[in-house]
């Protein structure tokens, strides 16, 4: 599946699980259920909401079997739209929005916004039969700032986000009989005819294509870069290998990262655990001889600002994949599985940096020490040096991902 496209169509994580879904079907993988019976040597997804599993059984299972898991999310920080979100201010009607994750706040003013989501319905003849439709708006939305003659110390002072109030979207003038142009309204031309909406899980997005930048194109620009680029070079990688001859090869995509994974959907909840427990195995002692890759974005260091970086530690665009560790355990690497990462890039051929953040700032975190803590597996956290992490548009080096994608390759193989 080419980057850009896979970019600019997985707009929310159900987008995300549909363009995965469709590649996993191309390449003639089996959707699984839970119970059905697993033949040797076949591939095989499973989805639950915005999540999805995909797996390659081994040709033929014995005591040496082990598991090689992937594992990155779907989600991205972003701005969704509120239950009850209709307001009307001066002579335009807007929508009230709930910050999801932590995304940079300034970023999302004075941008082009899509919308597009989930839809929960009934058809006229069953009102009693709930379906659901994956849809993206054809209209474009906007959240604008202040003009700098209404604020004029902006510049020096900096500008002062309040979610509450400065996340309101204008989606449409007023009506000229005064009523409100209902956002459920809008939402229902969606939908069949006669079709009623009973919810939906709809969230603004970067309205902007995906492309190349720098002067000999070696930056992607985009938004969502965080965490489609481990997605997208996960789901390669699967896809072109082959069975392997003892291994399970297991590729994860858990929804609710950003928010902590503590959901059906995250990495905290039992998705994985019911998907490897399927084959009739001693699951804890495989486990723990297996091995996981936690992939997600690492921060690059910023040429603007390298005090924000520990010296020796501050990974660099465009020099190759990130070793993530940190002494607080926020990252699952611990020496063995650092050191087989390292074993495995130099089988790769591909360069290795070190990330940890300095003593004086915190660290954030990944899925990685939730599956490893819940299920033993010994884990790795790596992923793609980028700048820009968590803005409505972010930056990464095209050689990076490659590298990634051929790191992947070799990890299954």
């Amino acid at each position: 599946m080419d980057f850009f496209d896979f970019l600019n169509a997985a707009v929310t994580p159900y987008h995300t699980v549909d363009c995965l879904k469709s590649q996993f079907e191309a390449n003639s993988f089996t959707n699984f259920e839970i119970g059905m019976g697993l033949e040797a040597g076949k591939a095989y997804f499973v989805c639950r909401g915005a999540s999805i599993i995909a797996f390659r059984t081994p040709k033929q299972w014995n005591d040496s079997s082990r598991f090689r898991i992937a594992l990155a999310h779907t989600d991205f920080p972003a701005l969704k739209v509120s239950p009850n979100p209709d307001g009307m201010n001066a002579g335009v009607c807007t929508l009230h929005t709930e910050v999801y994750g932590s995304p940079l706040y300034t970023s999302w003013l004075d941008r082009d916004l899509g919308y597009a989501g989930m839809l929960a319905y009934v058809d006229a003849a069953d009102s009693a039969t709930l379906k659901t439709k994956l849809f993206r708006g054809a209209k474009l939305f906007r959240i604008p700032q202040l003009a700098v003659h209404l604020n004029r110390n902006v510049n020096q002072d900096g500008l002062k986000v309040n979610p509450q109030v400065d996340f309101n979207a204008l989606w449409c003038g007023a009506a000229q009989d005064g009523n409100k142009n209902l956002f459920v309204n809008a939402l229902e031309k969606e939908l069949p005819d006669g079709a009623r909406l009973v919810d939906f899980d709809v969230q603004l997005f970067d309205a902007q294509p995906a492309h190349g930048g720098g002067l000999n194109d070696e930056w992607i620009y985009s938004g969502r870069l965080d965490n489609l680029s481990s997605c997208h070079a996960i789901a390669e990688a699967i896809v072109s290998a082959e069975s392997a001859k003892n291994d399970c090869l297991v590729a994860c995509f858990f929804n609710n990262e950003e928010v902590g994974s503590t959901t059906r959907e995250g990495a905290a909840g039992n998705f994985l655990e019911s998907i490897l427990s399927s084959p009739a195995t001693p699951l804890s002692s495989i486990l723990a001889d297996s091995l996981a890759l936690s992939i997600d974005m690492a921060h690059a260091a910023h040429p603007n600002h390298m005090e924000k970086h520990e010296p020796n530690h501050a990974p660099l665009l465009g020099k190759g994949i990130v070793l993530k560790t940190n002494s607080q355990k926020r990252y699952a690497s611990d020496l063995m599985s650092s050191a087989k990462l390292r074993l495995l890039c130099e089988q790769a051929g591909i360069p290795l940096q070190v990330f940890i953040t300095r003593n004086d700032m915190p660290c954030g975190s990944t899925v990685g020490p939730t599956v490893s803590a819940n299920l033993g597996i010994p884990t790795v956290d790596i992923g793609e040096p980028m700048l820009s992490m968590h803005s409505i548009r972010e930056m990464m080096a095209t050689s990076d991902h490659a590298d990634m994608i051929k790191l992947l390759k070799t990890f299954y193989r």
